[in-house]
Parts: structure tokens; C-alpha cells; sequence
């Protein structure tokens, strides 16, 4: 019994023995696998950086005066404008590869020592004084330090994601400008690449800079405050782009109401963008705009709330609707009917501007009012515009009115 147990103990030792060292074989090789990967990542990384460069300096620039100076970095390329403290233009490309990128912000913002006039920095934005108990207090002056090339467009290189934090790529924003409809234009850039993994776009993000804009008056380098900011965006392959310019102020519309063509941004700034389009392709990319091939599809019958100047009178389009939420005064609400539905109990509900599920306004005819139609809403409504008055009350916070007759809706185009 007791050779048995002997050799039952051997036999075991020696079946753990081979365990330990089968784990460290693989552990050894598990570690030079990775390596090799880590090592290939960062030169897959350099090509992707250096092809971005090489295409920007190809296809992707403003054309640039004699007194400009080019500032490149790893990805992106700036012109500074020493007058405004700010980059007049920054050009990127973003990549698919910004939809599997897991880079964490880095909020590593510091001076552009590429700048030869020197940079803005920190205390152009906010001084932070040091405590008793070793934590600081903050004195802003407002403003955001914002993005001209979104971080979030780098997520997938280390690198890149850290040189947007250098200050030439900051500009002063409003807190509720950066942080939301801003943002969204940032985003819905994005979108594109999910729908489009295999395009790349060529970004150019800037404020509109004159002489009369007002200063940062507590920033030691005086920042100008831009009023407006603009980015526009072209995919050559698929030979199209559009361009967006952006009051600086809290914006309720959604991002497609501020799409303007790139021949009319270029009126405003001056800035000759993708100036080495061919004339034909100028024509045709720059001169219109098709802003239902940026959007997915299931907004590709959405249409852009009707702006302000071309509203009929005493008339308010389908965001400026939400003003009236609730305030029992009859308005005059216009839009175009993208969508509509009648339910199983026959009541009809339209969609303007946006389709469900993203509907901004709904008009809704009960079924007891149809009577009071010589058509069918649901049906002969569809992708015209029209207008509609009553009060305005929300259902699941998107704004509506009801109407009751044909006479409170009156069809305009």
C-alpha cells in the first residue's frame, strides 16, 4: 500500500510538474506573440499616419499665401493665425478605423511648440490656484477649450489622439455650443464612416475670423472669440462634399439645418478649400450640396427644418415649435410631412421634417375627424409641405398640435 501511495505521488508531481512548465511554454510564447503584435501595431501605425500626410499634402489642403505657413504633425495640418491666437484652418482625414479605435481621451492639452510665434496656453482659458490641502481652484473665463479636429476622430492612434490636445488645435467655445449641437455635427461626420467603412473623409475645421472679433479679455495672448465656426468634409471617391457653418451660440437645430454648399463657405472665409479639385469637379461637388447621401437611411426622407427667411408670415418651423410647448397660443407651425401612420383605431398621425423615430413634430387627426377631410391625410399629405395651426402640446417630449379640418392645414408647395 505504501509503494502504491508512493507511486501515485510521484505520478501526480510529475503530471503537475509537466502542467507548470506546459503553462510557462505557453506564457513564453503568448509574450513574444504579443511583441511582435505591439511591434507591428506601431508600424502599421507610422504607414497609416505617414499615408495621411502624403494624402493631405495631395488632395486635402486650403490653398495656402505666400505669408501662410504650414504646421504638420502627425496627423493634421494647421495654418496659425498669430492675430486671433488661433489656427485659421486644421485639415485631418478620418479613417474607418475611428469605428474600432479604443484610445481614451488624454487631456494632455499643452503648448504647439511648432508654432515659431508661440502658442496660446492654459491661461489663456482658465487659471488654477493651489490649495492648502494640495487640490486646485479653477477660474474660467466661459469658455470651453474646444476641438477644431475632434479628439474622438483619433481614437484609434495613441499618438494622434494626443497631439489634438495641443493648443493651435483649440479655440474658445461655449460650453452649451461645444458640448451639444457642436457635438453632434462632430458625430454626424462620424456616422459616415460606420455607413461607409471603406471611404476616408478629408476634414477642414476652422473659425470665420475678421478683424472686428471681440477678445478674451482675461487671456495674457488676448484670444479672439470666433462668432462662427465652419467644417467641411469630402469624400473623393465618392465625388461628393458639403460643408456646415455654425453660429457660436447655444443652436437648437439639428446638424443638416447649417449645411451650406463649399462654394458659398468659401465666399465667406476666403479660403480656396481642396483647391486641387479639377474644374469640372469643383462644379460638381462644390457648387450643390445633396444632403441626403450624408444622412442614413433611415433619415433619407428627412428633410431641414424650412429656415427662418423662407417661412411664410407669422410662421414658425417644426424646432421653433418647442418654444410654444404647453403656452396655449394657436401658431402657425410649417414643415414637410416625411412620414405618417394610422393606427389599428383609424387616427392619423404626420411627421414632419423628421421621420418616426426621430420625429420632431407630429400632427395628429383623430379618427372621429377625418370626416371633416375630402382626403385621405395619411396618404395625400405625403412629402408635401404644409402648414398647420393650433396650440402646441408634447407627447413623449416631441412637440404636436391636433387639427380637427382641412381648414387648419394649408398645403404650401
Amino acid at each position: 500500500m505504501k509503494v502504491f501511495t508512493v507511486l501515485l505521488f510521484v505520478l501526480c508531481s510529475t503530471f503537475l510538474l509537466s502542467q507548470e512548465n506546459e503553462i510557462k511554454k505557453a506564457e513564453n510564447e503568448y509574450r513574444v506573440i504579443k511583441q511582435q503584435l505591439d511591434s507591428l501595431e506601431i508600424v502599421l501605425e507610422d504607414l497609416k499616419l505617414a499615408k495621411i500626410r502624403n494624402d493631405l499634402k495631395e488632395y486635402g489642403l486650403p490653398s495656402v499665401s505666400d505669408n501662410e505657413e504650414l504646421i504638420w504633425h502627425s496627423s493634421m495640418v494647421l495654418v496659425y493665425d498669430e492675430q486671433h491666437e488661433m489656427a485659421k484652418w486644421v485639415a485631418h482625414i478620418l479613417l474607418s478605423d475611428v469605428t474600432r479605435g479604443s484610445v481614451s481621451r488624454t487631456n494632455d492639452f499643452r503648448p504647439d511648440s511648432l508654432v515659431k510665434t508661440g502658442s496660446t496656453i492654459e491661461e489663456d482659458y482658465f487659471l488654477k490656484h493651489l490649495q492648502a490641502d494640495s487640490t486646485y481652484k479653477y477660474d474660467g473665463y466661459g469658455y470651453d477649450r474646444g476641438h477644431l479636429a475632434p479628439s474622438a476622430d483619433f481614437r484609434w492612434s495613441e499618438r494622434a489622439l494626443s497631439e489634438s490636445y495641443l493648443y493651435s488645435n483649440i479655440a474658445p467655445q461655449l460650453p452649451e455650443f461645444n458640448r451639444n449641437k457642436w457635438a453632434d455635427i462632430e458625430n454626424f461626420v462620424r456616422a459616415y464612416m460606420y455607413r461607409y467603412p471603406k471611404s476616408q473623409l478629408f476634414v477642414v475645421t476652422g473659425p470665420v475670423l475678421n478683424d472686428e472679433l471681440p477678445k478674451l479679455e482675461r487671456s495674457p495672448n488676448r484670444v479672439s472669440i470666433p462668432e462662427q465656426y465652419y467644417k467641411v468634409i469630402m469624400d473623393f471617391e465618392a465625388k461628393r462634399g458639403m460643408a456646415f457653418l455654425v453660429p457660436h451660440k447655444n443652436l437648437i437645430y439639428p446638424p443638416e439645418y447649417y449645411a451650406i454648399t463649399i462654394d458659398s463657405l468659401e465666399e465667406i472665409t476666403g479660403i480656396n478649400f481642396f483647391h486641387t479639385l479639377s474644374n469640372e469637379d469643383e462644379s460638381k461637388i462644390e457648387a450643390k450640396i445633396n444632403i441626403e447621401a450624408w444622412l442614413p437611411k433611415s433619415s433619407k426622407n428627412d428633410k431641414t427644418p424650412i429656415k427662418e427667411k423662407d417661412l411664410p408670415k407669422n410662421a414658425w418651423n417644426t424646432v421653433e415649435a418647442g418654444l410654444f410647448v404647453d403656452k396655449n397660443e394657436k401658431i402657425t407651425v410649417c414643415g414637410t410631412v416625411v412620414s405618417t401612420h394610422k393606427s389599428n383605431k383609424g387616427n392619423v398621425f404626420l411627421n414632419l421634417d423628421k421621420s418616426f423615430p426621430n420625429q420632431i413634430f407630429s400632427v395628429t387627426i383623430w379618427n372621429r375627424d377625418l370626416i371633416n377631410f375630402s382626403y385621405q391625410p395619411e396618404i395625400f399629405l405625403l412629402n408635401k409641405k404644409i402648414c398647420v395651426t393650433g396650440t402646441i402640446s408634447s407627447y413623449q417630449g416631441v412637440p404636436g398640435t391636433y387639427v380637427n379640418n382641412e381648414k387648419r392645414l394649408e398645403i404650401i408647395e
